[in-house]
């Protein structure tokens, strides 16, 4: 069984290395084995492990909102109704 480390996995899966241990630091992504080589703690991925994890890729939520997101989110909200207005004097 070939084992990979986290930057060849994060390198199949197509997302950034930093974006893939910040996932599995936060705990959206299961950790895989843990292995020390010397002083250095190294996380060793299996190809069923990289499966797994692209199948949980699309149901993670970025968590990042844009203002022009929350603009969009608040435009929703708000009711389409018209504005009723004052008649105009003569």
């Amino acid at each position: 069984m070939i084992k990979h480390s986290t930057r060849e996995a994060a390198k199949r899966l197509g997302i950034n290395y930093d974006t893939l241990a910040n996932y599995i630091a936060i705990g959206k992504v299961p950790a895989p084995e843990i292995v020390t080589v010397g002083r250095r703690v190294v996380h060793m991925w299996t190809d069923a492990e990289i499966e797994n994890v692209r199948q949980l890729l699309p149901k993670i939520a970025n968590g990042r909102k844009t203002r022009y997101s929350k603009l969009r989110e608040q435009e929703k909200a708000q009711t389409k109704s018209p504005v009723p207005r004052k008649p105009k004097k003569k």
